[in-house]
């Protein structure tokens, strides 16, 4: 019989940070597949449990992902853990589970801590859409196409950034972002957990010596948006232009105007099979 793949979700800081459905999870799987088995080991010894664990991390996760289905081919149930928070995101997890799910094996997420979401319900800003963007990429051309997608973005964007570099990306949003909201949250759910807010220029006033994780929450572009009453003086050209503006792709702006002009996007579509 086919073994199980557990997605289990650990603490981000606080130990007490972990469900019941977790602990028990990881008390019955036969191995544990951890990003640091050094990391995990101490939240084992915490709660009690000692499994097999072995190794599955960003350096080794195309050898070890088959490593894994053969294991769960074989009738062995296992939990994927990373260092904190949810895995597969911006951790380690997503190639395994593709692979899972192509061998027809049962992957089971058992949700908890998931660090951005702890920053944005405290952050104050709007979280009712927004995009999360991981870690922004080195590449410098990949970087900056990111940071234009951050100035451009009509939802609030959510970013992590490792301490040594925070101050050159606040230095590159200094650039990008005029006056706009930004809520750093660091060392999240631990005995130095802060919030700290304000414009990037306010921000790196305050912020000298980084020390620790961070989570960036940014505000939306409001500069260019519009209401939707206005949009009834718009011909359809302007109103795809406005959203081609604030950078939608094709597919997404028909769907906008689609709601917008509360019609059908097949006849949005139709409209503009010419447009690029």
């Amino acid at each position: 019989m086919t073994g199980k793949l557990y997605l289990v979700a650990t603490p981000i800081g606080n130990l007490e940070d972990i469900t019941l459905r977790a602990i028990k999870t990881l008390e019955n799987v036969d191995l544990i597949a951890a990003e640091d088995t050094r990391h995990t080991l101490k939240l084992l010894n915490h709660l009690n449990i000692s499994k097999p664990l072995f190794s599955y991390h960003r350096h080794n996760e195309e050898t070890k992902s088959q490593y894994i289905i053969d294991k769960l081919l074989e009738g062995k149930n296992i939990a994927l853990v990373s260092d904190a928070g949810t895995p597969v995101i911006s951790d380690p997890g997503e190639e395994v589970v593709k692979l899972a799910l192509e061998n027809n094996i049962t992957v089971i997420p058992i949700p908890g801590p998931c660090a951005f979401i702890t920053a944005l319900i405290a952050s104050g800003i709007d979280a009712k859409e927004f995009y999360f963007l991981g870690f922004l990429p080195l590449n410098k051309k990949n970087r900056l196409e990111k940071l234009e997608e951050i100035k451009n973005a009509t939802r609030t964007t959510i970013i992590y950034e490792a301490p040594h570099k925070l101050i050159s990306t606040l230095k590159d949003f200094s650039n990008i972002l005029e006056n706009r909201k930004i809520v750093v949250a660091k060392e999240l759910t631990k005995i130095h957990e802060n919030f700290i807010c304000g414009t990037t220029e306010e921000l790196l006033k305050n912020i000298t010596s980084p020390k620790g994780e961070y989570v960036l929450i940014i505000e939306k572009n409001k500069s260019n948006l519009i209401e939707n009453n206005e949009f009834e003086n718009m011909s359809l050209d302007e109103h795809y232009e406005y959203y081609k503006s604030l950078g939608f792709a094709k597919n997404e702006i028909i769907k906008k105007i689609a709601k917008d002009k509360k019609t059908s996007k097949n006849e949005i579509y139709m409209k503009f099979l010419d447009k690029k």
